[in-house]
């Protein structure tokens, strides 16, 4: 996954957004109630909470889908074998040098969708919260996964693990992958960001003695530079250029609930009002 921000997906319809506000004793919704407890508790706290509570209100699908829905463990269960059958493809060619494998962890091998419930319920965005439920080390393995990844490592193929995580969470993330039972969860191969967001470099490390065979992730920067930071028609344009590796090299996972197909249309400005996100939203819409 790339830097995370809290971002949002699957816009939800208008009664959800209207189940959402306090209801006053007449049964209409008062959209003032929110305010004047905001301004007779916690001011800071409550204020901060009803900015992200509506824009938040339009996650609660798509993470139900990640979370629920059979098509996403069958989606999981899909690219997971088409990984397998691409490695046994470049394993066949007998080509000299040592295979690895690439993966991003967030929502490709780790399922950090309960921190995005709690954004939910809570109110909150991203940083708030973000670096306590790394350290809780309690994400499961998404389907299909470890599967994958053990036959990797008894095929003699290495296996490196690289996230926008912070290297402050190195030894969190450790044992988050090893107590799901991942294999080569170890200091040399998890790559956490020092600095910047791309993973141009620690990609081009890993291929400095290894030939690259596969690589796995949620956000089309986890597999080349060419879509880290573009617009929404930049990525479709660099899609269709390398539209002969999905499938074969990149193997892609789903993602409803954050991204930088999200950023892009803020022009990955995340400084940007809750207001304006939702009306970038709505207008950007096709009704054709």
């Amino acid at each position: 996954m790339h830097f995370r921000t809290l971002r949002t997906a699957s816009a939800l319809l208008p009664l959800l957004l209207m189940m959402a506000c306090v209801t006053t004793q007449a049964g209409k919704p008062d959209m003032t109630a929110e305010v004047s407890v905001a301004s007779t508790t916690a001011p800071a706290v409550q204020v901060a909470a009803d900015s992200h509570r509506e824009l938040n209100q339009q996650m609660v699908l798509a993470t139900w889908w990640f979370q629920r829905s059979a098509e996403a463990r069958a989606l999981y269960l899909q690219a997971y074998t088409m990984a397998r059958m691409a490695l046994e493809r470049d394993l066949s060619l007998k080509i000299a040098g040592k295979r690895a494998v690439i993966l991003d962890i967030d929502e490709t091998v780790l399922d950090n969708s309960p921190f995005q419930a709690r954004c939910i319920q809570d109110g909150t965005a991203y940083p708030t919260g973000w670096a306590e439920w790394c350290r809780e080390a309690r994400a499961l393995a998404l389907p299909g996964v470890k599967q994958f990844l053990d036959w990797a490592d008894s095929s003699g193929v290495d296996i490196y693990y690289i996230s926008n995580r912070k290297q402050v969470l190195l030894d969190e993330t450790i044992q988050n992958l090893r107590d799901a039972g991942l294999p080569q969860a170890n200091a040399e191969h998890v790559l956490l960001r020092t600095e910047g967001n791309s993973k141009v470099a620690r990609r081009e490390l890993v291929a400095r003695d290894h030939r690259v065979a596969v690589l796995l992730g949620d956000n089309l920067a986890d597999f080349s530079g060419d879509f880290d930071a573009r617009s929404s028609e930049e990525r479709q344009a660099a899609v269709d250029a390398h539209a002969s590796e999905f499938g074969t090299r990149f193997i892609m996972l789903p993602n409803p609930m954050y991204g930088d197909w999200e950023g892009a249309l803020y022009n990955h400005d995340w400084s940007l009002d809750d207001s304006t996100k939702m009306e970038r939203r709505v207008q950007s819409l096709r009704r054709d």
